[in-house]
């Protein structure tokens, strides 16, 4: 077995559980406008961009907003998100990630984040992982989102490896498939059922060992 130079982490759903701050962000924008949203519908919206994810719940609706007033509500949006995660701690991480980070450092694999939240840095700060990554490329760092493989490529290209030498770690579809297009080996974070483009799929990272990047 082979194994990889680095992981690529997406940080939402794969390294602290996020989803349940988002829709609790996105259904306060969504009630405001009075649009029914609930939580299927948000699971539409991970792995997308913030604007993107506005148009989504607009579409929903049957309505159309300016960039500008689109602009206003993702900045409330954030606003609602930004202090829920503000207040996360080392508990919100997901089961098993901090072990299999271990297990990584000691099979020298280095680890980076690749995400579309430009809150990354505020959600890693909070619950103390700011310094555990080799590199941490996030929304405020690319122009195109997943399923583009930008932010997967410039984590790679930061810690001087190919995509072929990386693998990915998605838990959304959007995500998984901006890991193919990079050319990058992904394993989801999931279901099986959602995730089944990826090359392998696990549950979560709880008593995961390195038999994980077999049959790659």
């Amino acid at each position: 077995m082979s194994l990889p130079k680095a992981c690529i982490f997406d940080l939402d759903g794969v390294i602290v559980d996020t989803v349940p701050a988002h829709y609790i962000a996105w259904k306060a924008i969504a009630d405001e406008l009075d649009i029914p949203f609930n939580e299927e519908n948000n699971e539409q919206l991970k792995g997308v961009s913030r604007t993107e994810s506005m148009r989504r719940i607009l579409a929903m609706g049957g309505m159309e907003k300016s960039d500008a007033e689109i602009t206003t509500f993702t900045d409330r949006k954030n606003a609602i998100y930004v202090d829920i995660i503000s207040k996360m701690t080392r508990d919100d991480i997901l089961p098993g990630v901090l072990d299999f980070l271990e297990m990584l450092k000691a099979n020298n694999i280095a680890v980076a984040v690749g995400s579309s939240s430009k809150n990354t840095p505020t959600i890693l700060k909070a619950v103390g992982l700011d310094q555990a990554f080799a590199t941490i490329v996030d929304g405020n760092q690319v122009t195109h989102s997943k399923p583009d493989p930008e932010v997967f490529l410039k984590g790679a290209d930061r810690m001087g490896f190919a995509p072929t030498e990386c693998v990915v770690l998605e838990d959304a579809i959007s995500g998984v498939e901006a890991a193919l297009n990079g050319n990058f080996k992904c394993i989801g974070v999931g279901e099986p059922d959602v995730l089944g483009k990826a090359h392998k799929v696990v549950p979560n990272l709880k008593n995961v060992d390195i038999e994980i990047f077999s049959d790659l």
